[in-house]
C-alpha cells in the first residue's frame, strides 16, 4: 500500500516509520497541509493520511477521487474537518483513531487546571526574574470542589477518575450515560445544572452541530461567578468572543485552552519570528488568568505510537476486507 501523509512533522515520520518497518506500506511524507490544490500530491497513492487542520472538504475529496485515491485515514479522533457525506458518495472510506490515549488528554487537562489554579506559569516567570513574592498567586484547594464534565467518552471517563482522586464531586452531562462513570460516583445532571453548580467545567465532547459554541453568552451567564473553564476537545465548542466578554466582567475567573476555534493557520507551527495577525488570540493572551497550550494534550510517546499503529492497521483492514471497526459513516 502507498500512502501520502500530509501535515507531516518530524515526530510523525519517526512514529510512522516505526509502525510500518515490517510491513508492505510505503509512506510519502508531505509537510504541506492537504487542500484542494495540494491534493495532486496524492496522485498514484492508495490513501491519504491527514490530521486535524487538513482540509478534507467536498472539493478536496472530489480531487482525491479523480486521482484514484481509495482511502482517507485520519490520525486523530475528531473528524469535523471532513465532509463525510461527500466521501461516502465518492466511495472513499474514512477511518480514524478513536482512542489513542485517553490518559494523555485527561492528564494534560489536569495539568492545565493545576497550573492555572496555582499560577504555575506566572510563578515560573517571576522566580526566573528573582521575584519571590506571593502576591497574586493565591489558589484554591481542588478537594471538595465540584467539577462539571461535558462529554463522558473514554477521555471524559479518565478525567473523571482523576478528579475523583482529588476528592472532587464530579457532575456530568452527555447524550448517552457511561455506566463506568456512574460506577465511580459520577452523577449525571442536566446541562443547566452542570453550568450552575460547577466550580470547574471541563469540555470533552466532539465538535458536532449540537456542540458548536456550546459555551456562549447564554451558557456563561448560567455559571458560577469566577468559574474555571477548560477546553481540550475542539476549539469551536467555545464562542471565543463570549468567553472574552466573560473574562472582562469576572464571570469567568479562569480559562485554559489547548484548542482554539481559529487554530488552523497557527497551531503546530513555529511563528515566534512573526507578528500574529489573530487579534482574538492576542486579546486572550493579555489576560493573566488565561493559559493556552498549542493542541498538545494528545502528545505523549504512548499516544503517538498508538496513533501510528492504529492508523496503519485501519488502512490494512480496508485493503484486505473493505471495512474497518474504526470507519466513520455519514
Amino acid at each position: 500500500m502507498k500512502v501520502a501523509l500530509f501535515s507531516t512533522k518530524s515526530y510523525d515520520q519517526c512514529f510512522f516509520d516505526a509502525a510500518t518497518a515490517a510491513l508492505d506500506v510505503g509512506i510519502t511524507y508531505h509537510e504541506i497541509k492537504l487542500t484542494p490544490s495540494t491534493a495532486r500530491l496524492a496522485e498514484g497513492q492508495d490513501a491519504v493520511c491527514v490530521f486535524v487542520n487538513d482540509d478534507v472538504s467536498q472539493e478536496t475529496i472530489a480531487e482525491l477521487s479523480r486521482l484514484g485515491v481509495r482511502f482517507i485515514a485520519l490520525r486523530c479522533a475528531g473528524f469535523n474537518n471532513v465532509d463525510v457525506g461527500a466521501a461516502q458518495a465518492a466511495g472513499i472510506p474514512i477511518v480514524r483513531v478513536p482512542a489513542y490515549s485517553p490518559h494523555a488528554v485527561a492528564e494534560h487537562t489536569v495539568a492545565l487546571i493545576l497550573s492555572l489554579n496555582r499560577h504555575i506559569h506566572r510563578a515560573y516567570t517571576r522566580v526566573r526574574d528573582g521575584n519571590f513574592a506571593l502576591h497574586g498567586l493565591l489558589g484554591f484547594d481542588l478537594h471538595g470542589r465540584t467539577i462539571g464534565v461535558v462529554g463522558t467518552g473514554k477521555i471524559g471517563l479518565e478525567f473523571s477518575r482523576l478528579m475523583k482522586g482529588f476528592g472532587c464531586d464530579v457532575l456530568a452531562y452527555d447524550v448517552a450515560v457511561n455506566p463506568e462513570c456512574e460506577e465511580i460516583g459520577v452523577r449525571y445532571v442536566s446541562l443547566e445544572e452542570l453550568f450552575s453548580s460547577s466550580d470547574i467545567i471541563s469540555l470533552h465532547c466532539p465538535l458536532v452541530p449540537q456542540t458548536h459554541h456550546l459555551i456562549d453568552e447564554s451558557s456563561i451567564a448560567k455559571m458560577k461567578r469566577g468559574v474555571m473553564i477548560v477546553n481540550t476537545s475542539r476549539g469551536a465548542v467555545i464562542d471565543t468572543s463570549a468567553v472574552i466578554a466573560g473574562l472582562k466582567t469576572g464571570q469567568i475567573g479562569y480559562l485554559a485552552l489547548d484548542v482554539y476555534e481559529e487554530e488552523g493557520d497557527l497551531f503546530f507551527e513555529d511563528l515566534s519570528d512573526r507578528v500574529i495577525a489573530d487579534d482574538t488570540l492576542s486579546r486572550l493572551q493579555t489576560f493573566p488568568n488565561v493559559l493556552i497550550t498549542g493542541h498538545q494534550a494528545f502528545f505523549t510517546s504512548e499516544a503517538m505510537s498508538a496513533i501510528a499503529e492504529v492508523t496503519v492497521q485501519n488502512l490494512l483492514d480496508l485493503e484486505k476486507t473493505g471495512s474497518s471497526i474504526n470507519e466513520v459513516k455519514a
